[in-house]
């Protein structure tokens, strides 16, 4: 499995929150080289790949942020939601794909700077003035356009010089990969019951994942998803630097035990990483996995990236490998057990 056209299959279809069939039905697709495949009535894809021991859940998030329609001016330009934790500064100037009767293109409105009144080039425009025109008078949008149909970000998958990819949905399309990856490498050597979980609505709220950790009450659990790398402007304390490996998470909030058990194996194996230290809930799926139902022992493990939540989310395709390194010996070498 080439990791690169990996990335670019699944970062080139969409799956804004609520609207997943798209991504959902790729991931399915990769997913059931593995596993015995199916959705549930929220649209997770959950992959159940049988044995004998602890049950393991993995997930990671197929759902990326975007936007939504709110209606159709007088002019013809589309009026816009957020839809997930979407950032209005970068949206202005930008190319985007409406999902509307088939893709349309279409471009986020922009004032000349010429003709902005004073102080307004100091802050971003609301949501309230954001449009986007497709090219078309509010008539003819309207046969081609419908309130609630999703937006993406217009921007291909790139691959920058050395290991570093860039796209929009690398948030969480990188986790998903990672995990493919990691079953790829256990191939037929699983021992332990697996189940996992592509989930939806992570960006509106860990939904997905909750509904499906409550199905499968599975033992101990690991949700892979991305978190900050170092670029200008971030604090280095709650970054990690592109190219230094999994980002193994410990929380208050995940299980001690586990998060020390990957941090060894990671050592022994010689698996590049470094700790993620967080003082409470960690903003992924793991906060809803681990108490749904009757809980499970939760780790975390983070592939860096830069610029989150924008159409030029970028990672080292190296850290994805070492994710899918450290998941794969969790997976073989004792099938995760360990005494919390």
């Amino acid at each position: 499995m080439d990791i690169r056209q990996l990335m670019e299959q699944l970062c080139a279809v969409p799956g804004v929150s609520g609207r997943e069939d798209g991504a959902a039905e790729t991931a399915a697709n990769l997913l059931s080289r593995y596993a015995q495949v199916h959705r549930d009535a929220l649209g997770n894809v959950i992959g159940h790949i049988p044995g004998n021991g602890a049950h393991i859940l993995l997930d990671a998030h197929i759902d990326q942020i975007g936007l939504i329609v709110t209606d159709i001016d007088e002019a013809g330009f589309l009026r816009v939601d957020r839809c997930g934790g979407i950032d209005p500064r970068i949206l202005v100037g930008q190319d985007v794909c409406v999902w509307g009767n088939g893709p349309i293109k279409g471009t986020i409105c922009s004032t000349p700077p010429h003709l902005l009144r004073d102080g307004d080039s100091k802050q971003a425009a609301g949501f309230e003035d954001i449009g986007i025109d497709i090219g078309l008078t509010q008539e003819e949008a309207a046969c081609r356009v419908r309130r609630g149909d999703r937006v993406t970000f217009d921007t291909p998958p790139v691959s920058l010089l050395g290991t570093r990819f860039s796209a929009p949905a690398l948030d969480d399309r990188a986790g998903v990969a990672a995990i493919l990856l990691a079953l790829e490498r256990c191939g037929d050597r699983l021992k332990n019951p697996v189940t996992v979980v592509f989930a939806v609505q992570e960006e509106i709220g860990t939904r997905g994942a909750a509904v499906a950790a409550y199905a499968a009450q599975a033992e101990k659990a690991i949700a892979v998803d991305v978190s900050f790398a170092m670029s200008p402007g971030c604090p280095e304390r709650k970054c990690a630097k592109l190219g230094s490996g999994a980002m193994i998470g410990i929380a208050p909030t995940l299980s001690a035990a586990l998060s020390d058990e990957l941090a060894a194996l990671a050592e022994r194996k010689n698996i590049p990483h470094t700790l993620e230290i967080m003082g409470g809930e960690t903003g992924t799926d793991a906060d809803r996995i681990d108490i749904a139902g009757n809980g499970a022992r939760m780790g975390l493990i983070s592939i860096p990236q830069r610029y989150m939540h924008t159409p030029v989310e970028v990672v080292d395709l190296q850290d994805i490998e070492s994710t899918a390194d450290l998941i794969a010996a969790y997976l073989l070498q004792r099938g995760g057990n360990c005494h919390a």
